[in-house]
């Protein structure tokens, strides 16, 4: 039903939160920035599964590691790997209570950041600041209000 509704929300949604992370930021808050489009494709992944697969993330993860400039193939392991998470335990999540929601896609983020820096370290690229490990918190923190801003565009008011 929503699907036929607004199609133009996904692709819209997640370029949005591709450029939230190219938002350029001070230098001291950069370390706290949340992988924002890690954020939305999970919202994407719990609530609509069937809208976008693992081709589909890993094509997503090629643009982003274009947009941002990493090493070729890192957001695409990335978020292949969120993707593979996510679908394995998704109806347990859908129907978790929003606290525990928040704190699964924070260890989630967590495991992500780890995956991260086990590419930058196999690369010899130097370490993330230590504030940079406070990045999932973040995500966490900031979940309820993302998941709550784009179930009221996807799915409207109800009447």
């Amino acid at each position: 039903m929503s699907r036929a509704r607004k199609p133009w929300l996904l692709p819209l949604s997640l370029l949005l939160g591709l450029l939230l992370g190219l938002l350029p930021l001070p230098d001291a808050v950069v370390p706290l920035r949340p992988y924002w489009l890690a954020l939305v494709l999970a919202y994407w992944l719990l609530e609509d599964h069937g809208r976008i697969g693992l081709g589909g993330v890993f094509a997503l993860g090629l643009f982003a590691d274009l947009a941002y400039g990493t090493l070729l193939g890192e957001q695409a392991l990335r978020l292949s790997a969120m993707f593979f998470i996510l679908q394995r335990f998704r109806a347990q999540m859908r129907f978790y209570p929003m606290p525990q929601q928040a704190l699964a896609i924070g260890g989630l983020l967590l495991n992500d950041l780890i995956l991260a820096t086990v590419v930058d370290f196999a690369f010899g690229i130097p370490p993330r600041p230590w504030l940079a490990w406070l990045s999932p918190l973040v995500g966490a923190v900031l979940w309820p209000m993302l998941f709550v801003a784009l179930d009221a565009v996807r799915i409207g008011r109800r009447r």
